[in-house]
């Protein structure tokens, strides 16, 4: 299936990019999301004299990406958690249980552009990737901490 793309997506192409991708991802993911248009006559002009207007869509998105990554750097993140002897958890540190943190200080993330490479489950910290825009990925640092009897 050949799409159009109305903004820049990962490792697929920038926006106004014709890329092929496969029936489903397109039916069911971009197009839906509003991510990609199909590749018709049709299409193709409309693309064109609506560029600016995509570009400045998309440009605004940035901008707020990146506002949004300045709040996310400005927060320390110190999640106590349960721990035995060993300094390893009783369970493990979900990409859920960090939105949960940030949604506790006002900003909200969702849970599905936190990228926890490995399962966080010691004491200590921890490197963690935040999928704002493709071209802002802030790294965090999380700081597990064991947590004590109150």
């Amino acid at each position: 299936m050949e799409l159009i793309l109305l903004e820049k997506i990962g490792k697929l192409g920038d926006l106004g990019a014709i890329v092929k991708v496969r029936n489903g991802y397109g039916r069911n993911f971009l197009i839906p999301q509003g991510k990609a248009l199909p590749a018709t006559p049709n299409n193709r002009v409309r693309f064109e004299t609506e560029r600016l207007a995509f570009e400045s869509r998309q440009e605004a998105v940035k901008k707020m990406a990146e506002e949004l990554a300045a709040r996310i750097r400005e927060v320390t993140v110190i999640l106590d958690r349960p721990a035995g002897s060993s300094d390893k958890l009783f369970g493990s540190v979900t990409n859920g249980d960090i939105a949960s943190f940030f949604q506790e200080k006002g900003i909200d993330i969702a849970r599905s552009t936190i990228d926890v490479p490995r399962p966080i489950r010691t004491l200590g910290d921890h490197l963690v990737r935040i999928r704002l825009h493709p071209d802002i990925v802030p790294d965090i640092t999380i700081s597990i901490t064991r947590r004590t009897n109150r």
